[in-house]
């Protein structure tokens, strides 16, 4: 997927009433720019003076600027311009799709268009809104026809333009180990339990310590049966994460389970965090239970 070089600091979201804007706007949130809806134009420069663009530490700024705005809207040529002169890149983005998709979009969903006013139909109120974008459709930097795509695909074009991360570390994935004992984890897309394999408890020289520690982790780690299954594991990994990552999944969480969230289970989910992250993927890993650990 081609990505631009360079991420702009300003995108403002545009386009037909219909046409995916809210999806846009979840997007860049999963990619982590700060993001507003309906903003008039006018106050594009403040905000990201607020969030701190104009000082190379704060985020990057998504925003969604329509005819909800009304008159405000015409002032969105100038606020681009006057980003530029305080040295802020931007990018226009217009969404759009066919009058007879966006008819049968609002009549599934049962709403009416947003801008329709007081006894006007859906199919008026797209016809006025698409006569007063025309000007802002021929100055977009991105025109994007929704009309035949499916919000994952509208998802992946906006991440492949506008993301600075691979296609697996735009997946936020989380490695956490636990105890069944303190309950099952209700948070974990995928669980694996590890309590057949050897136990380090039952040895008093590591009952103490922690799959952080090296002598536990080289017990577990090192035995031919964790051996024989983290390949195993490791091997599953590698069939299934690139489909969740196909999907657009934005997060999946991995738990990691033994009998109390000490031994076991923490040094198996500390190494599938090293083979994801060797893998590409963007991984944190955590330990539930850690702190209820036996330590002497």
């Amino acid at each position: 997927m081609e990505r631009t070089e360079d991420v702009p600091d300003v995108v403002v979201i545009t386009g037909m009433s219909g046409a995916g804007r809210t999806e846009a706007m979840h997007t860049f949130e999963d990619l982590g720019y700060y993001v507003i809806d309906n903003l008039p134009p006018s106050l594009l420069l403040p905000l990201s003076r607020v969030v701190g663009i104009d000082s190379g530490v704060g985020r990057h700024l998504a925003v969604v600027c329509d005819l909800r705005s009304q008159g405000l809207f015409d002032e969105l040529q100038d606020s681009l311009a006057e980003l530029a002169d305080h040295e802020l890149s931007s990018a226009l983005i217009f969404l759009d799709s066919s009058d007879e998709v966006l008819r049968r979009r609002y009549a599934l969903s049962r709403r009416r268009n947003p801008i329709a006013k007081e006894g006007e139909s859906n199919l008026a109120a797209i016809a006025r809104e698409r006569t007063q974008l025309e000007d802002v459709l021929h100055r977009a930097d991105y025109v994007i026809d929704t009309s035949n795509l499916r919000p994952i695909e509208l998802r992946r074009r906006l991440q492949g333009l506008f993301s600075e991360l691979t296609d697996q570390q735009l997946m936020e994935v989380h490695v956490f180990s636990f105890g069944f004992k303190y309950g099952m984890p209700e948070e974990a897309d995928l669980m694996i339990d590890v309590r057949f394999l050897p136990n380090p408890y039952w040895d008093p020289a590591m009952r103490r310590l922690t799959g952080k520690d090296e002598q536990v982790r080289s017990f577990v780690l090192g035995h031919p049966q964790t051996k024989a299954f983290l390949g195993a594991w490791e091997r599953l990994l590698d069939c299934v994460m690139p489909g969740y990552v196909a999907e657009g999944k934005s997060s999946l969480s991995i738990g990691v389970g033994c009998s109390g969230g000490q031994h076991r289970s923490v040094a198996l989910a500390e190494a599938t965090a090293a083979h994801l992250e060797a893998e590409g993927y963007r991984v944190t890993v955590s330990h539930r239970d850690l702190h209820r650990a036996q330590r002497g």
